[in-house]
């Protein structure tokens, strides 16, 4: 996912901008161009957000390196984007770099259908294989089918993401909640403290378009229960996931009792994930679950004392690499997308980043000067060295995301069971194996 990143905050923007957006790529170099006069970036990070503020940074530095080229920052939505990258990455005149999402649904879609350069020769030359190492490579490759953890390079990661919970300290306080919690146990404890005292425990949405929140708490509860080997036959299409045995069963099922007794709010459908955000910055909820896109953001807008902390007790946690950055194949200024990648992977725009929590992938994480914002980004160091991020749910076979949203909605309003769910997902993802399987 989604990404919801996913990672990086996704920005709720009308659809409609993908359409302003492919029209004004009619003013970027056409493809084959030679020009390198006029530059176009297609992307959809929030301005505001750690990632955002660090390619603000890159596109100062980007521009003063090439003073005689225009260069064009287009901003669009992530769902916009998702879901017309193929009408946007297949005409006739397209832009030169793009962020896209990562996953056998979408980035193994567009390189498998040849609109996404082949980056394995770039990669050798810069030596971006030694900023991006370990898991953080996972999803910048694919093989010839669209799968990926494994082929060639056709997108470059900027950030890594992993998946909290933020706290109101105020609210754990006022529900006689007097430390974090260290295990499931205590957190579940913590819950029903918060729900007795009136307090919504987790922010929450569910709307079936940028509703992310509760298919982030369903997959944390499943990643809590599981290990290396279930989340990579699971992710990779290693191996058969029968989903009505744990950790799918066990996951699920806290899941729809946690809906049951009102931990993650109520009339989830109408809301997406900024409102989720709102409702916790706002005070009126004690949790918010989310990755460091919303890090800056709670450290700057919140009125009140906060910490945060992985899913206690987890086995794995919900995290990845970040959107990556793609060179379409049929874009006019290779050269100068590769310097741009090159410039977002710098050492003063990673640090940036990382000053403001946005967990940088070449960054250093001891020039990181405010005691908060460092210990965040070494507890996901530490995730990544003990190789325990499960990734995102939605990454396997096309259509999953949609899929999961809907029915994250149907459970959350009470019109579909655990079973139901889990029945629907044996379905989709055999099917959606096929299809990819097939090429």
């Amino acid at each position: 996912m989604i990404c919801p990143t996913r990672r990086q905050s996704l920005r709720a923007v009308a659809i409609t901008t993908i359409v302003l957006a492919a029209a004004a790529l009619t003013g970027c170099s056409a493809a084959g161009s030679a020009d390198g006069k006029t530059f176009t970036i297609l992307q959809y990070e929030d301005k505001t957000t750690a990632q955002g503020q660090g390619w603000q940074l890159a596109l100062d530095i980007f521009k003063k390196k090439h003073p005689d080229v225009t260069v064009k920052f287009q901003t669009t939505s992530f769902d916009g984007f998702r879901k017309n990258a193929k009408l946007v990455l297949g005409g006739n005149k397209v832009p030169d770099v793009v962020e896209f999402n990562k996953g056998n649904a979408d980035g193994g879609q567009l390189a498998s259908q040849g609109l996404l350069e082949n980056l394995d020769d770039a990669v050798a030359k810069n030596g971006w294989d030694d900023k991006i190492t370990g898991s953080m490579q996972s999803f910048a490759k694919y093989d010839s089918q669209g799968k990926a953890g494994s082929g060639d390079w056709y997108g470059i990661p900027n950030v890594g993401e992993y998946v909290t919970f933020y706290y109101n300290k105020d609210e754990f306080q006022r529900a006689g909640i007097t430390s974090e919690p260290k295990t499931m146990t205590e957190f579940t404890d913590a819950l029903a403290k918060l729900k007795a005292a009136g307090i919504t425990p987790i922010s929450s949405s569910s709307a079936v378009n940028q509703g992310f929140n509760q298919m982030w708490i369903w997959y944390s509860l499943v990643s809590a229960a599981a290990d290396r080997e279930q989340i990579d036959d699971f992710m990779f299409l290693k191996g058969k996931v029968d989903f009505s045995k744990d950790p799918w069963k066990t996951g699920t099922e806290r899941f729809q009792d946690w809906i049951d007794k009102g931990y993650v709010g109520t009339d989830l459908g109408g809301l997406n994930y900024e409102q989720a955000n709102v409702n916790f910055l706002s005070g009126k909820t004690g949790m918010l679950i989310w990755n460091n896109g919303v890090f800056a953001r709670v450290k700057d807008q919140s009125s009140f004392p906060w910490g945060s902390f992985t899913l206690p007790g987890a086995s794995t946690t919900m995290g990845s690499s970040g959107h990556l950055w793609g060179v379409p194949a049929k874009a006019g200024n290779k050269e100068l997308a590769y310097d741009w990648i090159n410039t977002t992977l710098s050492a003063k725009v990673q640090d940036k980043i990382g000053s403001l929590g946005g967990l940088p992938l070449a960054g250093d994480s001891s020039t990181i000067t405010d005691p908060v914002t460092r210990a965040y980004t070494e507890r996901f160091d530490e995730v990544v060295k003990d190789d325990t991020l499960s990734f995102y749910p939605d990454y396997p076979v096309p259509g999953f995301l949609d899929f999961i949203q809907n029915n994250m909605s149907a459970m959350s309003n009470g019109n579909e069971t655990a079973d139901q769910y889990l029945g629907k997902l044996q379905s989709f993802y055999d099917d959606g194996k096929k299809t990819v399987d097939q090429g």
